[in-house]
């Protein structure tokens, strides 16, 4: 099918006096793919010429798929997503249904275009939406969905059977930006619903965008997303209303970080039918937790705003408001300009107040505009309409507190959880006082110069100049901050992140805390002065951002009855997002800039409680000196004397008066509660009992009633739940309690055996101290039990040990045999070959023979290793397989530490992976802990995946390979079987595959990162294959092999092909191998010329860095330094190669080999692979070559479907 059936189509669908948007021309004829007909079908990749800009990435290829949507990555089976949004793999999604090509029923055309009358078309819908922006495209791309038909259930519904759709997506983009436009021709959306195969209702079509996922090691985190349309009523008004006033067209700008921007309606709309599709709401969107798997939202990193309007609970019967929140919005605090607001469009359903007058606050007024509602807070009370409090009447605010805080140089962090927040304000004062409780004191006086975390109590409720408003006034405390501190001098940064709920039950503002980061040591019992400041807040549509640097003085304890004080500062800056009613002009009178004025600020942190106070006075108004005489009102310098239950009114010049709140009587300088259960015995009707409250009251059921839906009457309960069964407990976790179902909605929580608590929190009983184990045993606590373990020289069950007797090794008995032990010493051969053991009783890895002195490597049972026997006076690099005893002692949990930010250096002894921090250049090795303990293994290679933070490394005496999470966590061996010496290892990044050599199967060979998909690339002319190196980027491999006949560095492709010797003059022991990306160097280490050698690959010669090194074993290079492991100085060794001079050494704190080394970057290096995105589009193994890649196949293919091709 070509041009002309396209053309024909569309003229078609417009028949006469149509006048629906013209679709880009399309159709097979003018090179248009055609997607193959079916039910659930996607498109191989379609490369494109010029990346798309999608929410802040470049997309290099898309899939275009049945059901009306164009993906970012493959799409998955069509039941995964149909019917959900947003979509794991991403999408844009102008018409996503479950949509049937079989049987001729449609089809689907797409394309890439750079044609210079197709760009124009496409940019004469970009202008009319975006008319202020320059745009100049140099590709599009075109998917067109013909005449599709619905998916039909068979035998049902046959008012679908000739219903069919055509729509169109073109999608624009510039080297620095891309459009999206959807065209809907009238009567081309024929059907709204589709069936869903798992059930029997229709599920509604969805319009919209959707960011790819981004997967963890354990959780998935689902990007943001964007909707445009996902009802019938709005679906079917698609073909007539647009968002550039043109009908059945829609335009939008992809290309932004985190939001999708629709175009602004032009005034000159050429049908005013057409109005109401300027009216849409904006809304802060992010996936349901329930999406994904087993994953709870993480509160902490998460930012929510609300509908506008809201989505409400019935009133409440007290007098304040609760309501829904929606779901988070991630906000990534290192770009603070981006809000994440999402936008839904309603085209149709007009939003007023007589459907949502329960969006308001009771102590509210609701009112109707043109496009839609506003509340407003009525007289006596102050807020944003959605929530309202009394003027004058001091307010609470009640939260948690969580942090993961690091303090000065100490490489543990204080962790806290669930920890109280407590906040009191005067309100006519604007004077706010908060306590954090049960702060450590290791982190509590480092807490004291951040007072600001209670300052935004402080900003919510500050004085207000006439004409200004404060944060309550402008959020009704529904907000998400998010605050960057960067102190001064050695750049410690700490981020605050904390979101504001609105009014609680109980009528208190509710807050919830979290910072993360490194602050500066304050010694204790140092005392923290800070003078008062300014700080002006910048106001957009509903985003508030400012920032400043702040100093404060420390003065630190008396010593020898002196004390010197210090000032230091820190820069600050946050972001301030909420929801604010856009459809009333004049609700917006409050000066975009506003100036802060904070004063008598007063921290102090209580050792002996463990609680950190802040307080301080805030007021708000113009930016000024202060000598404006408004300034200096009482109202306003909080001089007046007005009760704390009062609003203080300023009059000119020094005049004011005092009035007493809402709730409250008397001449404002004494002001007494009202007691309205007294005076209005029937407030809370029947059913129900009055409390009296200061300023208040508050309505309760009585016992078996509830509140209805309204809020407000009390209804008989009808329904018990089993909260065991359903979840909604507050028992502690099942790995620690249980809960028990005892009738009606009563449960009780227990702990489980081996935990002790009240059922609500269990604390692991530590049997150890129960002295439960034989006395000849250790015993090792674990979590709800313990194990006991016989001491060496002992055997048994832990509970009963025997003194065993010690056999004689094999290695042990051979070399009595050999010394004539058990033979006249006369008789023994003179320069008979003496076996040499270890103290274990293991043979020694490396033999040599006293006569000829001649030296060769052996296996754990002593036989000769081929391709290892050296001369006189050279000693081979041998590995032990055997791993050391454990050393008797307490345990040590096989887990990694979680290492700080930055840079490291991780190097394998023995039985274990020790890290080194970097700053710049330097070793800090003060600093120097080890990262994993794995007692009974022998580490030999180590590399680092930068992109997944995952630390690899072989064991030879496994034999394995295994991984580890760089935050923290335990091992996983990740290929355990066919290995016979696996030592040198290497990490492609970008294409997620493993290298390594393996010296006793002589062999290379590659897998995926998981350890699946293997394949040997080389098993032939190998003989002690060790190092090995991936140029990620280039895709070329280097290995060494220390052969002592033909020591040799040889070079591949990832591939495997284009194998060739790189080097083989001038070598003697090989070991240690590096490529530095940055500067394309290759650099060795060699044991037997002891020499530090480098070149450049693509070019010929070779410079010896250093010369008369002892015993090098591995090496790794970052920025001017190369570091080597030395079996001689048991030590890593730095050498500045720019010099040809060693620099530093760190020599652990027990002595013993180390083997290999790597560098843990704290970011990738830059560079991109055609691995990268959607795995080159291969079945199984993408590898990468200097020209492309190469799909390949593992080597067990049985019942495998895999494609091989280059």
């Amino acid at each position: 099918m070509g041009w002309g059936w396209g053309l024909l189509a569309l003229l078609a669908l417009a028949g006469p006096g149509r006048c629906g948007p013209p679709l880009l021309p399309f159709g097979a004829e003018g090179g248009d793919a055609e997607l193959e007909a079916g039910d659930d079908v996607s498109s191989p990749a379609l490369e494109l010429s010029a990346p798309l800009h999608f929410y802040g990435s470049a997309v290099h290829s898309l899939h275009v798929a049945t059901n009306g949507i164009i993906g970012m990555n493959k799409p998955s089976k069509e039941e995964k997503y149909l019917g959900q949004f947003p979509i794991s793999f991403g999408a844009i999604a102008p018409f996503m249904a479950d949509l049937d090509t079989t049987g001729g029923h449609g089809k689907v055309f797409y394309r890439e275009d750079s044609s210079p009358d197709v760009l124009q078309l496409a940019l004469s819908y970009i202008q009319r939406g975006f008319p202020e922006v320059t745009f100049d495209p140099i590709s599009v791309v075109i998917v067109t969905w013909a005449r599709v038909a619905p998916y039909r259930i068979p035998s049902e519904d046959a008012i679908l059977e000739d219903k069919r759709n055509t729509f169109q997506a073109v999608l624009a983009s510039s080297d620095s930006s891309s459009y999206a436009v959807f065209l809907y021709p009238e009567d081309g959306l024929q059907f709204w619903s589709t069936h869903s195969k798992n059930a029997k209702e229709k599920i509604p079509a969805t319009v919209g965008f959707s960011q790819a996922s981004t997967n963890y090691l354990l959780w998935e985190k689902l990007g943001s997303y964007n909707i445009v349309a996902h009802d019938e009523e709005s679906i079917r008004s698609l073909y007539k209303s647009s968002n550039i006033g043109k009908p059945g067209v829609w335009v939008f700008e992809i290309g932004s970080s985190s939001i999708i921007l629709p175009a602004k309606v032009s005034s000159s709309l050429e049908s005013l039918e057409y109005n109401d599709y300027e009216e849409y709401q904006e809304v802060t969107s992010q996936p349901s937790s329930s999406i994904v798997t087993g994953i709870p939202p993480i509160e902490s990193s998460l930012n929510r705003q609300a509908d506008f309007p809201t989505g409400k609970t019935p009133p409440d019967p007290f007098q304040v408001q609760r309501f829904y929140q929606q779901q988070p919005q991630v906000i990534d605090v290192e770009e603070f300009d981006e809000t994440g607001i999402v936008f839904r469009y309603n085209t149709d359903v007009q939003q007023t107040c007589a459907n949502n007058r329960h969006q308001c606050s009771i102590h509210a007024i609701c009112k109707d505009y043109s496009n839609g509602f506003c509340c407003s807070c009525i007289a006596g009370y102050k807020g944003n309409g959605r929530q309202c409090v009394a003027e004058g009447s001091p307010q609470r605010v009640n939260g948690k507190v969580k942090g993961r805080i690091f303090v000065g140089n100490n490489p543990v962090p204080v962790v806290f959880e669930n920890t109280d927040l407590h906040s009191y304000v005067v309100m006519n004062q604007g004077r706010a006082y908060t306590a954090i409780s049960t702060i450590p004191e290791t982190l509590g006086y480092s807490l004291l110069p951040l007072a600001s975390v209670g300052g935004i109590i402080g900003w919510m409720f500050a004085v207000e100049q006439q004409g200004y408003k404060n944060g309550f006034s402008l959020t009704g405390g529904e907000f998400t901050r998010q605050a960057e501190v960067i102190f001064l001098g050695n750049n410690e940064k700490l981020v605050i992140k904390q979101k504001f709920s609105g009014i609680d039950e109980h009528g208190h503002l509710t807050i919830s805390t979290e910072m993360e980061g490194r602050v500066p040591e304050i010694s204790f019992g140092a005392s923290v002065h800070i003078e008062p400041y300014t700080e002006l807040y910048h106001s957009s549509t509903s985003v508030i951002t400012s920032s400043s640097t702040r100093e404060y003085t420390v003065t630190p304890p008396e010593r020898d009855g002196s004390s010197s004080s210090y000032t230091a500062a820190y820069q600050w800056r946050q972001t301030i997002s909420f929801d604010e009613c856009i459809h009333d002009d004049s609700h917006h009178p409050v000066s975009a800039t506003q100036q802060l004025s904070v004063d008598s600020i007063f921290v102090l942190y209580n050792k002996d409680e463990q609680i950190l106070r802040y307080a301080m006075s805030n007021s708000i108004g113009p930016v000024s000196d202060g000598s404006a005489d408004i300034n200096r009102n009482p109202c306003y310098t909080n001089t007046h004397d007005c009760d704390s239950n009062a609003v203080c009114r300023p009059g000119t010049g020094n005049q004011f008066s005092c009035e007493c709140s809402v709730g409250f009587q008397g001449d404002g300088r004494f002001c007494y509660d009202i007691d309205e259960c007294s005076e209005q015995p029937t407030v809370c009707g029947s059913n129900a009992v009055c409390n009296n409250q200061p300023g208040t009251y508050r309505c309760e059921c009585v016992d078996g009633y509830q509140f209805s839906a309204d809020g407000r009457s009390c209804v008989a309960v009808e329904h018990v739940i089993n909260h065991c069964l359903a979840g909604t407990h507050n028992c502690d976790i099942p790995q620690r309690a249980q809960c028990t179902y005892v009738g009606g909605s009563s449960f009780i929580c227990s702990c489980l055996s081996g935990f002790s608590g009240d059922g609500r929190a269990c604390v692991d009983v530590d049997e150890c101290q129960q002295n439960r184990c034989h006395p000849d045993a250790f015993c090792y606590n674990t979590p709800g039990s313990f194990r006991c373990q016989c001491k060496a020289g002992y055997h048994g069950d832990g509970f009963q040990c025997v003194l065993e007797e010690v056999e004689k090794t094999k290695c042990q008995h051979e070399r009595e045999l050999a010394l004539g032990s058990l033979i006249p010493r006369g008789s023994r051969p003179v320069g008979d070959f003496i076996p040499q053991c270890d103290e274990y009783g293991n043979y020694k890895p490396t033999q040599c023979h006293s006569g000829s002195g001649y030296c060769w490597c052996v296996d754990s049972y002593g036989n000769e290793i081929d391709g290892t026997r050296s001369g006189p006076g050279i000693r081979p690099p041998c590995l032990s397989t055997a791993a050391p005893p454990v050393v008797i002692g307490p345990s040590v949990r096989p887990d990694s530490i979680p290492l700080p930010p930055g840079t490291h250096l991780l190097f394998a002894q023995s039985g274990k992976i020790e890290h080194v921090p970097l700053e710049g250049n330097n070793m800090k090795k003060a600093d120097a802990k080890a990262l994993l303990y794995v007692p009974d293994k022998v580490v030999i290679g180590v590399a680092y995946d930068c992109k997944d933070k995952m630390v690899y490394w072989t064991d030879i005496s496994g034999p394995s390979i295994s991984q580890v999470s760089l935050h923290g966590g335990e091992p996983t061996a990740i290929i355990k079987t066919d290995l016979g010496s696996p030592e040198g290892i290497a990490i492609d990044h970008l294409g997620r595959n493993i290298f390594w050599t393996d010296s006793q199967l002589d062999r290379i060979e590659v897998a995926r990162l998981d350890g699946n998909q293997r394949r040997v690339l080389f098993d032939s002319d190998l003989v002690n294959p060790r190092a090995i190196v991936a140029d990620a980027v280039r895709g070329n491999l280097y290995w060494t092999d220390w052969n002592r006949d033909a020591p040799k560095i040889e070079t591949s492709y990832m591939d495997g092909t284009n194998r060739r010797i790189l080097v083989k003059d001038d070598l003697g022991l090989p070991n240690g191998l590096t490529f530095d990306i940055y500067s394309s160097m290759l650099c060795w280490a060699d044991a037997g010329t002891k020499k530090l050698e480098c070149m450049n690959p693509s070019q010929p010669g070779r410079r010896k860095v250093l010369e008369g090194i002892l015993y090098p074993f591995s090496i790794t290079s970052y920025g001017k330094n190369l570091y080597y492991t030395d079996w001689r100085r048991d030590a890593v060794v730095a050498v500045d190669r720019t010099v040809s001079k060693e620099n530093d050494n760190f020599q652990p704190h027990k002595r013993s080999r180390l083997y290999g080394i790597t560098t843990a970057l704290a970011q990738c290096p830059p560079g991109h692979s055609y691995c990268e995105v959607n795995n080159g589009g291969c079945t199984h193994l993408c590898l990468t070559t200097p020209a492309g890649r190469s799909c390949r196949c593992p080597d067990n293919t049985v019942g495998v479907d895999c494609i091989e091709q280059n």
